[in-house]
């Protein structure tokens, strides 16, 4: 269902999406893109079309959304999201309200992102990330979701980043690594443990220093 009247002609909707009042869909956006298992059967069947029935996505009202973003089925954002240019959000990601997804930006999938978040361009988010509310994170920063990358059997576990963190340009977040309620992690950290709240996180690997008193403080972004 579409209720939008501002949706470029060359932008693709598959299954049963739906689109918040008053957003704008831009060149070349594709929303409800089946995720895999889907795609294969919908090949199968020759049914990859706009027209196949199948869970799509929700996107909230007064959303933006930039050319040549690709949103899979079984995603569902809040009101006033905005994205980037080319940004992709595979399946089963919620996105609370107030939330930007900058240009480039990969979200792989089974994301929770709460409201009021800013995640800037060229991050790549892999699955099974928590990021609450009120988070920040700079460009080109990295979270990682595999201990021993092909190595071994491991199952995926992403960071989780608390409410009112920030994390700096390209810094990298490790599995499993739990980011705590406004801390800070400098650019181009590397976080390779538990960082506590309001604690500043610098270096590589990073140290853990006191977080000075002038920056513990949550802002709305």
């Amino acid at each position: 269902m579409v209720k939008s009247t501002n949706i470029h002609s060359s932008a693709k909707i598959y299954g049963t999406s739906f689109i918040g009042d008053n957003s704008v869909v831009l060149e070349n956006v594709i929303l409800g893109y089946p995720e895999h298992s889907l795609l294969t059967t919908l090949l199968e069947k020759r049914m990859i079309t706009e027209e196949a029935e199948y869970t799509g996505c929700t996107i909230g009202a007064n959303s933006f959304i930039r050319p040549n973003t690709t949103i899979f089925s079984n995603v569902r954002t809040g009101d006033n999201f905005r994205t980037g240019h080319n940004c992709m959000i595979r399946e089963n990601t919620t996105i609370g309200d107030n939330v930007l997804i900058g240009t480039n930006v990969i979200i792989d999938g089974n994301v929770k992102i709460g409201n009021n978040v800013s995640i800037q361009g060229n991050v790549y988010i892999p699955t099974h990330v928590i990021i609450e509310d009120n988070v920040f994170i700079g460009p080109c920063a990295v979270l990682a979701n595999d201990k021993y990358p092909i190595r071994k059997d491991y199952c995926p576990e992403g960071p989780v980043i608390r409410k009112g963190a920030s994390i700096g340009a390209n810094a990298t977040i490790l599995p499993g690594v739990e980011i705590g309620e406004g801390a800070m992690v400098a650019g181009g950290a590397l976080v390779t443990k538990n960082i506590p709240a309001w604690k500043l996180a610098i270096g590589c690997p990073a140290e853990i220093k006191n977080l000075s008193e002038e920056l513990q403080t949550l802002n709305r972004i």
